[in-house]
């Protein structure tokens, strides 16, 4: 077999990429992984036979997998951020008074 070589940064100022997968995306595909092998070591302390064990949690990973391409995907670098950060913009700005924009000098 030959090294394999991953290609990690693009450039200077530029985010960070791996497979595709931009930025925070990165972490949570590793919070996928080791949840999964948190999953799997509960299943098995408990006694659930690993024919069971191993697809469940492929096909839990696959899943979760899938899920973290699909918002890097839809999302990109700050997307989600600024999707997550819209919901607290108000959608009327209501003032029942225009005192509000009065200004007196001096304060």
């Amino acid at each position: 077999m030959g090294n394999t070589v991953y290609q990690i940064n693009k450039g200077i100022n530029k985010s960070v990429e791996f497979k595709g997968l931009k930025a925070q995306y990165i972490w949570y595909l590793g919070g996928v992984v080791i949840a999964g092998m948190i999953v799997f070591a509960i299943l098995h302390i408990c006694g659930v036979s690993a024919y069971l064990c191993i697809p469940l949690i492929g096909g839990l990973g696959a899943f979760g997998v899938s899920r973290v391409y699909r918002l890097s995907h839809r999302y990109g670098e700050f997307g989600m951020m600024k999707k997550m950060a819209q919901v607290n913009v108000p959608k009327v700005i209501r003032a029942r008074s225009r005192r509000v924009f009065w200004t007196t000098a001096g304060t």
